[in-house]
């Protein structure tokens, strides 16, 4: 084998493990955006419903501009509670969803 050949073989495989390297970096960081942004609609949802629950009267009547307030209060709270840590569900989404995408793309890239 002549040192050219070595060369250039050795090469293609920087090449294909830089381009590896660069599928991984860009597809998790979307991925985890998308479960935690699943994660807030998930809490809201659950907001929703519990604040079903709560039966009407106390301080405040019921009226169109107090569900308004209500409804945009859950959505900003839930997507406070996602960040970070969460409750858990978007790092366990992202840890199923991940693996065989990630498997996919280096397949994909090394076939290149």
């Amino acid at each position: 084998m002549k040192i050219d050949q070595v060369n250039s073989s050795f090469q293609q495989s920087t090449q294909t493990e830089n381009k590896i390297k660069n599928h991984q970096a860009d597809v998790p960081e979307g991925l985890m955006d998308a479960c935690r942004e699943f994660e807030a609609y998930f809490l809201n949802t659950m907001l929703k419903q519990m604040r079903a629950t709560v039966p009407d009267g106390g301080l405040t009547e019921k009226s169109m501009a107090r569900d308004i307030f209500e409804s945009m209060y859950d959505e900003q709270l839930s997507i406070e509670m996602a960040k970070g840590q969460g409750i858990g569900l978007a790092k366990d989404l992202y840890r199923q969803l991940a693996r065989p995408y990630t498997a996919a793309n280096i397949k994909q890239v090394s076939e290149e």
